[in-house]
């Protein structure tokens, strides 16, 4: 794969984005471009302190309407200063190519194996951490899976594949793997409403009613909701999120690409909102490599209970240095 990167501002690759969409983190934004995922965007921060001994971390956002990098603001604001810590917007998010093309596993896969590249290349070639919210753990469990020696550990947050429709949905033969419907897409891309709907999709209304069904509460993260509406109404926003609705972004394999993950493996989720079907944890639970937490909260527990999250997390972590 053919990688280009380099430091320069989001400013200087699309003025009039930058003018309108804020960088959903602080750091370094570091552009990587290829002919297989396009253009996406990486916020670093490298560990300046000396004594620092955790590998990178990378952190992957999910995958809705308006997915980016700001989903994993406390993790990344938590761990800057205390080690080399990463996240990327996937393809058709933030501040990455947003073009009109066909939104895949494949794609989003390629964008997390360039930002590992990348963060290898300037922290060294040992194996990093990776954390990744909701359908972005599949994307990341993918990567893992074939490039398995550049991964320390993941942590699922909220994983996707675990309930029953995906149980139905691995029975599938499909081409393409996924739980696509052509259908689908192509009645939401019908130019004759294709941007009023999407319109009517991120109004702050919309918006805040989604993140109450994520949280399972009316107390919402206020600043997510603002840039969730502010990311909406860029330049293609609805691309990767029409491919989303579709069924386009979902493996079929998702559970089988869990079970093979070598590595150690940290899963948490919560107990209120929409996203709590997890059914199929049984095949997984009582493997040696993994290990599961349950918060009392909806589907963003770093957002909920930071501090408990990064204790069960750094207990995690910490394990893995003392076996």
């Amino acid at each position: 794969m053919q990688q280009v990167s380099s430091t320069a501002s989001a400013q200087d690759a699309n003025p009039a984005r930058e003018e309108t969409l804020p960088a959903p983190l602080s750091g370094k934004r570091t552009e990587l471009a290829d002919r297989h995922h396009g253009q996406i965007m990486l916020y670093g921060q490298s560990l300046t302190s000396p004594g620092g001994t955790a590998p990178p971390l990378l952190l992957v956002h999910s995958i809705n309407a308006a997915g980016t990098a700001y989903e994993m603001k406390p993790l990344f604001e938590h761990y800057s200063g205390k080690r080399a810590v990463y996240a990327l917007d996937l393809p058709g998010f933030g501040l990455s190519d947003r073009s009109d093309r066909k939104y895949t596993p494949r794609l989003m896969t390629d964008a997390i194996h360039a930002a590992v590249h990348e963060i290898q290349r300037v922290e060294g070639d040992d194996p990093i951490d990776i954390a990744a919210l909701s359908l972005g753990c599949e994307f990341a469990a993918r990567a893992a899976t074939e490039t398995p020696n550049a991964f320390r550990s993941i942590a699922l947050i909220s994983p996707t594949g675990f309930d029953r429709r995906s149980a139905r949905a691995a029975g599938r033969t499909g081409g393409d793997g996924t739980r696509a419907m052509p259908w689908l897409l192509g009645l939401l891309r019908f130019p004759l409403w294709r941007q009023g709907f999407f319109q009517a999709l991120t109004s702050r209304a919309s918006i805040r009613f989604f993140l109450q069904k994520s949280w399972g509460s009316k107390e919402i993260d206020e600043g997510l909701l603002e840039y969730d509406y502010i990311t909406t109404h860029q330049p293609g926003a609805e691309n990767a999120p029409y491919y989303f609705v579709s069924g386009y972004l979902f493996s079929t394999d998702a559970m089988k690409l869990y079970r093979n993950l070598s590595m150690p493996v940290w899963m948490s989720h919560g107990l209120r909102g929409d996203f709590v079907d997890y059914e199929q944890k049984v095949l997984v639970q009582r493997l040696p490599n993994w290990d599961i937490s349950v918060f009392q909260t909806g589907a963003m527990p770093h957002f909920e209970k930071l501090a408990e999250f990064i204790a069960l997390y750094e207990s995690f972590l910490t394990r893995l240095v003392t076996k």
